[in-house]
């Protein structure tokens, strides 16, 4: 099974649509062919360094993420070996030490902002889609998920997005779409290329 497992990257900056992209073309592919690996299970542990609404911790720097543990996995699963998956909770910014155990499937759809941006990471991709879209779309879906699904405070999500997010897409993840395969339009309908994309992987 090793030689058969695929690994397709699809990246784009915070709020872009790039994980809704990931679930539907997981989705079209079925469980039993494919199952998502999230870059944001890996971060490193912030307890000790997260104050108030986390100013002083730079999540969207490539430092942030624990990326050499990441780039092994991806290699124990091309060799179909199963991995341990951290957990990271968004509320408290820790890791637990529980995990979470992964098989390897034919396909691996790997979902992250910085995955593309990252030498490590890349030769273990098969082929990888970068979901462009504008900054105020970005944003705008960010503002809505922090609030809502990480308890987050408006004033937090707005000097956050203006201090770290803006500045790390900018520096790190816009320059490493011209490593993917693909670059979509965030805000056009993906269900015709998840279509097509799974088509072409099965």
């Amino acid at each position: 099974m090793g030689s058969g497992v695929r690994i397709i990257g699809i990246s784009g900056g915070s709020g872009s649509g790039k994980t809704t992209f990931a679930r539907a073309l997981q989705s079209a592919l079925g469980d039993a062919g494919s199952v998502i690996l999230a870059q944001d299970s890996y971060y490193i542990d912030q307890s000790a360094h997260f104050k108030g609404d986390g100013e002083n911790v730079n999540f969207d720097h490539p430092s942030a993420l624990d990326f050499p543990l990441l780039a092994e996995h991806l290699a124990l699963l091309k060799v179909g070996q199963p991995i341990r998956v951290p957990i990271y909770n968004f509320a408290s910014h820790t890791r637990s030490r529980q995990y979470s155990p992964m098989e390897p499937r034919p396909i691996i759809v790997l979902d992250g902002t910085l995955i593309l941006s990252q030498d490590a990471i890349r030769p273990h991709l098969a082929a990888s889609i970068f979901i462009e879209t504008p900054e105020a779309v970005r944003f705008d879906r960010r503002f809505r998920r922090d609030l809502t699904e990480r308890g987050r405070q408006p004033e937090g999500i707005r000097k956050q997005f203006e201090r770290q997010v803006k500045p790390m897409h900018d520096l790190f993840i816009e320059p490493s779409k011209a490593h993917a395969t693909e670059i979509l339009s965030g805000e056009t309908d993906f269900r015709p290329h998840i279509e097509r994309w799974a088509r072409s992987l099965t």
